[in-house]
């Protein structure tokens, strides 16, 4: 078994440290804002209501100008 003193207890801290600010920052990219869920749902609204273009006609209709 390791021998506990002040070093290995700090260099145990700094690891929890970084796992931690890691998972933080992992966990603020997994919920939607508000504003990202509105526009999530706008654009879902838009897909049923058929009133969204495929990438195809984009394309084309930029080409097209």
């Amino acid at each position: 078994m390791e021998q506990v003193t002040l070093e290995t207890v700090h260099k145990d801290l700094e690891s929890l440290k970084r796992i931690v600010i890691a998972l933080q920052e992992t966990i603020a990219d997994c919920f939607l804002t508000a504003e990202e869920e509105e526009n999530l749902e706008k654009g879902l609204r838009e897909l049923e209501e058929d009133k969204t273009s495929s990438l195809e006609d984009l394309e084309t209709e930029r080409r097209n100008v």
